[in-house]
């Protein structure tokens, strides 16, 4: 395992060319399916941190939006490391970040390049972070380093790692 905490090895592509503009983010994650009787599905939170570990912001958080539960915050500190990183600080819900749990399967999102957290990021070296909890289940983390480069000339620069437990393959992604 080296210093990112990757589990497997990253391996990172860079395919085609167009003219500079804006860059987005798209993240592909797979949510394995888990056998038990008492299935829940998983909290997740992922966020950006700089290359050094310092918090830049978060890109999204899964919990339990219902009202009967409390709107789920209350379970929001199981996610230990978005938690401490910056998540107790976050008010929730909030607007493009909180979403609903996941169920099993493939998720696709897409951050706009010039939308929150994005929209402040300088080009440089970042780590996406993508941690899981489930209730009566595990808890992992996967890091996920990618580089930004809001206006570069490269198409597409992807970037994989997965999980062993609580998430599976991950794919991070730079779109120009």
């Amino acid at each position: 395992m080296n210093r990112l905490g990757l589990g497997v090895g990253a391996a990172v592509a860079v395919l085609g060319a167009t003219g500079a503009s804006a860059a987005d983010l798209n993240v592909e994650l797979v949510v394995p399916t888990q056998t038990s009787a008492a299935y829940h599905k998983p909290y997740v939170a992922m966020w950006i941190e700089r290359a050094d570990g310092a918090p830049v912001g978060t890109l999204s958080v899964w919990y339990d939006l219902r009202v009967r539960h409390g709107n789920g915050t209350v379970w929001l500190r199981n996610l230990r490391t978005w938690w401490r990183s910056g998540g107790q600080a976050l008010t929730l819900p909030a607007d493009g970040v909180s979403g609903a749990t996941r169920s099993p399967g493939r998720q696709s999102l897409r951050f706009k390049g010039d939308q929150g957290v994005l929209a402040r990021l300088a080009d440089g070296d970042y780590v996406l972070v993508v941690e899981a909890a489930r209730e009566q289940g595990g808890r992992e983390v996967v890091r996920v380093p990618f580089q930004w480069r809001s206006r570069a000339r490269t198409a597409r620069v992807e970037t994989r790692a997965a999980g062993s437990s609580e998430l599976g393959a991950l794919t991070v992604a730079v779109l120009r």
